[in-house]
């Protein structure tokens, strides 16, 4: 146990080798209620193409790390040329219990947003950070001290992000799914797995209409070995791909659902509904006990799909952004 005439005296430094597995053991020490593994370290931070060790600020008492906060920012466009000059993001902080009430959260922060600024950050989000974010955001609920800390320091709430959760014992299509898939086919829509060929289109898709990101995260399971029947993709009667739902993309957990999207054009008409039951199906029959994801709005239009589809919302994340003065 970390005296508190001695909490004060930690050194902040930059990553360096040999701190993982001690800052993994930290991280769980300090937020049981969201641990990491060293594999899953390992992949969303340390071979993350923007992980730059300066800029995992670590503290360290004796031999002991007692607290971290990770800021980034893009080295790597997520898509074209475009490295966001003036974005950052801090994905992650944390406190070892033993070593709180000192002032070492606000001295890891601060140090992070200052070499951030000296990258020309001018704006920095906590914690939306594409492509390997850990959270959404903040769950205040879970991390009150960790909401003060962050609004003392000038980061304001952006929007919040609600994570949800369905079970899947019991489930099949219901009535009214099968029945408006059954029209859709009669009208010459087509579900199906998509073949090889097929994922070229897909992923255009997903990067135009959508987000970069579902578009590397198609890319990047796909190329890891998950299945394609992981995913249904849904063609209109002219052959025009107008939408997909997948699951099994995110560091391969299978109950996790998504990403999930239709053509603006095609919304309201029963085809997301049917996408989203037909893969719920598929997890169901490959034994998933749920289905869960971390990103939605809760009173946006997918929210509302979720919802009447039997999801809740098991957690609020709040995207929060600081900006400041050149």
């Amino acid at each position: 146990m970390t005296d508190r005439t001695t909490r004060s005296r930690a050194e902040v430094r930059g990553f360096r080798a040999g701190d993982g597995p001690r800052l993994v053991a930290a991280w769980r020490r300090s937020a049981p209620a969201d641990p990491i593994t060293p594999d899953r370290f390992r992949s969303l931070v340390l071979l993350d193409a923007n992980f730059d060790p300066e800029g995992l600020r670590v503290a360290v008492h004796g031999d002991r790390v007692v607290g971290a906060a990770y800021a980034v920012r893009r080295l790597t466009a997520m898509t074209g040329t475009d490295l966001e000059p003036e974005q950052g993001w801090i994905p992650f902080f944390f406190v070892d219990p033993a070593a709180r009430g000192r002032g070492l959260g606000r001295r890891l922060l601060t140090d992070a947003l200052d070499w951030l600024h000296g990258h020309g950050r001018t704006r920095v989000d906590f914690s939306s950070y594409t492509p390997n974010y850990i959270l959404p955001g903040l769950d205040a609920e879970t991390y009150p001290e960790a909401a003060g800390l962050l609004d003392s320091l000038g980061f304001r709430t952006l929007y919040e992000a609600a994570a949800m959760d369905r079970g899947l014992v019991g489930h099949r299509l219901p009535d009214d799914v099968v029945h408006r898939l059954g029209e859709l086919t009669a009208q010459g829509h087509r579900f199906a797995t998509p073949s090889d060929d097929d994922l070229v289109e897909l992923i255009a898709l997903a990067g135009t209409h959508f987000t970069p990101d579902w578009a590397r995260a198609i890319r990047e399971c796909v190329a890891a070995g998950t299945p394609l029947d992981r995913i249904v993709v849904a063609r209109d009667p002219s052959g025009r791909l107008a939408g997909w739902a997948m699951h099994g993309a995110y560091e391969s957990v299978d109950e996790r659902f998504g990403p999930f999207g239709v053509l603006p054009e095609m919304r309201g008409t029963g085809l997301g509904k049917v996408l989203l039951h037909l893969v719920l199906e598929r997890m169901r029959a490959r034994g998933a006990h749920c289905a869960w994801f971390l990103w939605t709005g809760e009173r946006s239009p997918a929210g509302h799909l979720y919802r009447t589809a039997g999801f809740t919302t098991t957690r609020l994340f709040r995207v929060m952004r600081r900006e400041a003065a050149r």
